[in-house]
């Protein structure tokens, strides 16, 4: 078992640019962080030592496996071995489980007895629903509008372990009630920060972008670094804020090692590609911090996509930061190209992927082409919840549209620039 999680945050040669907080800001995604959470923000510590309640539970599905995918490398033609660590054999089917407990363990410590979040795809919100359940507190999820109907089985999950969960746009914000954006992941979000603003224990709690969520994804990375027995020149990761990426990728880099980090994003939320490194909101009220991100605008209209979990305006300020000194690299993948990786790996794997982890899939097909030492990558979660996407698959998905350059223009042009 991995007893301690590793900051990158030594290791980077560089800061991170502070974030600002707005005039209009209500403090209410900042001023109920545990004073812990914070200190994994900014501290320069490396080693931090998981809470024993955590470990505990931690010790129920972890270490997650590794294996060399033979099979799936025979299908695709792969010159390079493709190894894959898989993180989607717990309650939640994703990577997501591994903050959400430290989170829940760290916010009831600090007396708080309700968490509210907002969700994509419903990974995290799953995740956060069992971990309230495992340190008794309760849980209210937003989760976006369109991904619910796709997949109502994630809320039936979420209601299981006692959570009360709601389509965003809702009518129970201003937010919701303004039908910004609808569908979008930066709506839901601005729905959960606004519904925990309106009572004091209530605390708005967050999956991904931040960096004490990329600390606590680094059991994945670190595992992986104990059970390869072989070296690899590629680390593979989805990007949707970056804590699956950073997870996989950052204690390669913490090592010194020289490996290629690679962050896949959808080509529907190009931030790290076609997205411009600035400072922008975290989610859609204007209301919260904003912090130096690759972003597309908070407020593009994204289109449509299976992969709700990628669906996220900007990418984790620790990513971004690293993103821009050269220390990353980024490639975007359509949403076919993704499912149909992810149905190659399924049916050679046997292991079904979720859509999101099928762009991770897909750029290690295009990384191990060449010979050479090999390609990990993380799968994330799995996809048996997310069987709609695959039947649109099997009914012909149409070919992705590209990103609109004029809206892409118009949602960054107001941003200050980095």
């Amino acid at each position: 078992m991995i007893t301690h999680w590793r900051s990158v945050l030594p290791h980077l040669g560089h800061d991170l640019p502070p974030d600002l907080t707005p005039e209009t800001s209500s403090g209410a995604v900042t001023a109920g962080l545990p004073l812990e959470l914070v200190r994994q923000s900014v501290s320069a510590k490396e080693y931090w030592e998981i809470p024993e309640p955590v470990l505990e539970r931690y010790r129920t599905y972890r270490p997650s496996p590794l294996w060399r995918a033979r099979r799936f490398e025979e299908e695709v033609g792969a010159r390079a071995p493709i190894y894959v660590k898989y993180e989607g054999g717990n309650i939640s089917g994703s990577h997501k489980l591994n903050t959400a407990l430290a989170q829940a363990h760290y916010y009831h410590r600090a007396g708080f007895r309700e968490l509210v979040t907002g969700t994509g795809a419903g990974q995290w919100g799953t995740a956060l629903a069992a971990a309230c359940a495992a340190f008794g507190m309760t849980c209210t999820v937003f989760m976006v509008g369109g991904s619910l109907r796709d997949k109502p089985y994630r809320g039936s999950l979420m209601r299981l372990f006692g959570a009360e969960v709601h389509a965003s746009p809702s009518t129970l914000t201003s937010v919701g009630q303004s039908g910004q954006q609808a569908n979008s992941l930066s709506l839901a979000i601005g729905e959960a920060v606004e519904y925990a603003a309106a009572d004091p224990k209530r605390a708005f709690c967050i999956g991904s972008g931040e960096t004490y969520s990329i600390l606590h994804q680094t059991v994945i990375g670190l595992e992986a670094v104990e059970q390869l027995d072989d070296e690899v020149g590629v680390v593979v990761g989805s990007v949707g804020a970056g804590s699956n990426f950073g997870g996989i990728a950052l204690p390669f880099f913490a090592r010194g090692t020289g490996e290629r980090l690679l962050a896949v994003e959808s080509s529907a939320t190009p931030k790290l590609t076609r997205g411009v490194y600035a400072y922008d909101h975290t989610d859609a009220t204007g209301t919260g911090p904003v912090e130096a991100m690759y972003t597309i605008g908070s407020s593009y209209s994204i289109p449509p996509s299976h992969s709700a979990g990628l669906r996220f305006h900007g990418a984790a300020k620790v990513i971004s930061a690293m993103r821009h000194h050269g220390q990353v690299d980024a490639v975007a993948v359509g949403q076919r190209t993704a499912l149909e990786a992810a149905r190659a790996f399924a049916m050679t794997e046997l292991v079904l992927p979720a859509p999101e982890s099928g762009h991770a899939l897909a750029a290690a097909i295009t990384a191990a082409a060449q010979p050479g030492k090999g390609v990990l990558v993380c799968v994330s979660g799995h996809g048996l919840l997310d069987l709609s996407a695959y039947d649109r698959l099997l009914a012909g998905l149409p070919e992705d549209a590209p990103a609109d350059e004029e809206a892409l223009r118009e949602a960054v042009a107001g941003l200050r620039r980095i």
